[in-house]
């Protein structure tokens, strides 16, 4: 196991031991402490009691962060006729069909969401074992299995944040960037607590959020009270 350098060692020193931080309080010393040499990317991780191996506790969707996530997506429609118009329309930056499904089994992989038409999914599904572990496959839940590809383009480029619990009941997700000011960073924070809040499966028990922490891209991780949102 690697061992963290000097500067994190340094920002961790900023860090009160078993401190529960308010969210603005976090947020201001997160960017306080950040020593990346590029605009880091500020990610909030939620520790959740459930048991994702339920088919009832199982949390995955999809949220347009406020103030989006400073980075630039690039999405791609498998879609045909009308849709594929549609979707050039909105600015999705590649759309196809057979030959974008063979694109990709041949390797090509300069994408970060991929948007389906329902019709499409059949051909799409081919792709499974690229897609599927990278966890770019096309899903209702999170919007992107769609006939309205114009929405979903726009979502995307908006700052549409998925998210998605994994075997250790843990959901990671990005919410800005270290620029943003404090407020734009706090919205979003809010907007997607309030969503990791409604999606709360009812077989869940117990405290249902039993950690939140906000981090940067290299910094120490900072435990927030959520309620302070």
């Amino acid at each position: 196991m690697s061992k963290h350098g000097k500067k994190y060692t340094e920002a961790l020193k900023q860090v009160e031991k078993n401190k529960t931080y308010a969210a603005d309080e976090a947020v201001a010393l997160l960017k306080k402490i950040d020593y990346a040499k590029f605009d880091a990317t500020v990610e909030v991780a939620y520790n959740l009691s459930v048991d994702p191996k339920q088919a009832d506790q199982q949390i995955r969707g999809a949220v347009v962060l406020p103030n989006g996530t400073g980075k630039t997506q690039r999405v791609i429609v498998f879609a045909e006729g009308p849709q594929a118009k549609a979707a050039e329309e909105a600015g999705a930056d590649v759309v196809g069909s057979d030959d974008l499904v063979q694109r990709i089994q041949d390797g090509w992989l300069d994408f970060d969401v991929a948007v389906a038409t329902p019709p499409m999914m059949a051909k799409v599904g081919r792709l499974g074992r690229v897609l599927g572990p990278k966890g770019l496959m096309p899903n209702p839940k999170t919007g992107t299995v769609t006939m309205d590809v114009t929405k979903a383009v726009n979502d995307v480029k908006a700052g549409q944040v998925t998210y998605r619990v994994d075997k250790a009941g843990l959901i990671h997700a990005p919410i800005g960037k270290i620029s943003f000011d404090d407020a734009k960073l706090l919205e979003n924070f809010k907007a997607f607590n309030e969503v990791i809040l409604r999606a709360r499966p009812a077989a869940a028990k117990g405290n249902y959020m039993k950690s939140v922490t906000l981090t940067s891209t290299f910094g120490p991780g900072l435990p927030v009270d959520t309620n302070t949102l």
